[in-house]
């Protein structure tokens, strides 16, 4: 591997290290609905609707009777709502029939569920489960292309790409370095390459 991809995991971890999910949840159940509702919303948005549905529906029982109607227009703050909520309702749906009403550990078994692709199965597995994953999400994405950590044109080519280069006990807090840099410094426009502590490494610093 590259030096410069070492030291660049290396700054990532020095200065991300203890890093956690800005969503906030309080069960796998949470936890899925809230990455199910981040699709294309900010997880302070999500966290702002979530403070309102959780206390009404927060099992797949609760969301049943809450109904789907109420659901989107709960959720509507976050974009998406009409399919957002056809999705969970079919999930908690299918959650109770099949697995008990309980969250599956298994991905595969994750990938079943409506509205639920790749990033969405990694982010439940690896935080609430603590099994090891990298969910790329948008700034994953943009990050390990733009660091040359990891450069592919689909988001699994990155996912499988940053496996590769991470020590697996190390992938779960990878993803949350990765995501927290690109909130704070690395950003899709105007990267603040003048204060970021990778700067000396980064093959696309501007610095």
């Amino acid at each position: 591997m590259e030096n410069f991809k070492l030291e660049e995991l290396r700054l990532l971890e020095e200065t991300y290290r203890g890093a956690v999910p800005q969503l906030q949840f309080n069960s796998a159940f949470e936890l899925l609905i809230a990455v199910i509702l981040s699709a294309q919303c900010t997880d302070k948005r999500v966290n702002q609707v979530t403070q309102v549905l959780f206390p009404l529906a927060n099992s797949p029982e609760k969301i049943l009777r809450l109904g789907q109607e109420k659901l989107e227009e709960i959720i509507k703050p976050c974009g998406l709502s009409r399919s957002k909520a056809k999705h969970i309702v079919e999930t908690s749906k299918i959650l109770l029939e099949s697995y008990g009403g309980e969250v599956p550990h298994d991905f595969d078994e994750l990938l079943k569920l409506p509205g639920v692709g790749r990033k969405t199965a990694n982010v439940v597995t690896s935080v609430a489960f603590k099994i090891p994953a990298i969910a790329v999400d948008t700034h994953v994405f943009r990050l390990a292309n733009r660091m040359k950590l990891a450069e592919g044109k689909t988001p699994l080519e990155v996912e499988v790409g940053l496996q590769e280069i991470i020590p697996r006990d190390k992938w779960s807090d990878a993803h949350h370095w990765l995501i927290w840099h690109g909130r704070e410094i690395c950003k899709a426009r105007n990267p603040k390459c003048d204060v970021c502590p990778l700067s000396k490494v980064c093959p696309s610093s501007q610095a």
